[in-house]
């Protein structure tokens, strides 16, 4: 039978047909700009790992390839220290599992005031040209004045002094709290240790400047006080028994 298509059933099923092409059209659009956003996480993301562990990715250098070459991403327990690399780690929503019930808690003592820790934090070990360790990237974040500060902290295999420290995310006061962007106050970290000798967390921002030979202590910046302590508290939260400090005596312990 002749399908005619100036009839009302015609119509129906032109209709019909034309939405179902317009719904697949925009169902495969809809993958391919969510994977493009995924890449482009996954590339910020390697950026941010690859210069917190002051890793050379200036010029014409592929940060993709070393990346690949140098760095193993792992997905920690916190509580136990537990690790996995299997997976895709690189695509956990870490922000996510923080704020859902069931893959998060609340911290018992929330220095770095961020109401709730998720119960996995993605990590990343960095090795040299020679396969050799050279340092571990973890993250952090924690409340400053305004805004909740991202960044990443390298460790070197000591599990104690850290390489360099990187802030990608803020919405601190422009002007003020922009000196978290400036590279000549985060290379004051360098070098410096995270635990005294008992193991308890000794970093600190030290308002008035760090004394000379001051091991644990960063200068913090005259005007922004409350951004500096948020800094502070973050790390010492995250270094701490409610972060990674079982991970790392795992670490220390070759156990992982």
């Amino acid at each position: 039978m002749a399908f005619k298509k100036d009839t009302v059933l015609g119509t129906m099923i032109f209709t019909v047909t034309l939405c179902l092409l317009c719904s697949f059209m925009i169902t495969g659009t809809a993958d391919l700009l969510k994977e493009r956003k995924l890449a482009k996480k996954r590339d910020e993301l390697k950026r941010y790992v690859l210069m917190a562990a002051d890793v050379d990715i200036g010029g014409d250098k592929d940060f993709r390839a070393i990346f690949e070459k140098s760095v193993t991403p792992m997905l920690v327990e916190l509580d136990t220290g537990a690790v996995t690399t299997e997976g895709e780690i690189m695509d956990f929503d870490d922000r996510m599992a923080a704020i859902n019930p069931k893959t998060s808690r609340k911290p018992k003592k929330d220095t770095a005031k961020i109401k709730s820790r998720a119960d996995q934090a993605r990590v990343f070990k960095v090795f040299d040209d020679s396969g050799k360790l050279s340092s571990v990237v973890v993250p952090v974040y924690g409340k400053g004045l305004w805004s909740i500060i991202y960044g990443f902290v390298a460790v070197k295999p000591d599990m104690n002094t850290i390489e360099n420290v990187v802030f990608y995310e803020h919405g601190e006061t422009p002007g003020i709290g922009d000196f978290l962007d400036d590279s000549e106050w985060t290379g004051k970290f360098q070098g410096k240790q995270l635990f005294d000798a008992k193991g308890k967390v000794a970093f600190r921002v030290v308002k008035g400047g760090a004394k000379e030979g001051d091991v644990h202590g960063v200068d913090a910046v005259s005007g922004a006080t409350m951004t500096g302590r948020g800094v502070q508290r973050s790390i010492q939260f995250w270094f701490g028994k409610e972060g990674f400090q079982t991970f790392f005596n795992k670490l220390k312990a070759s156990e992982v």
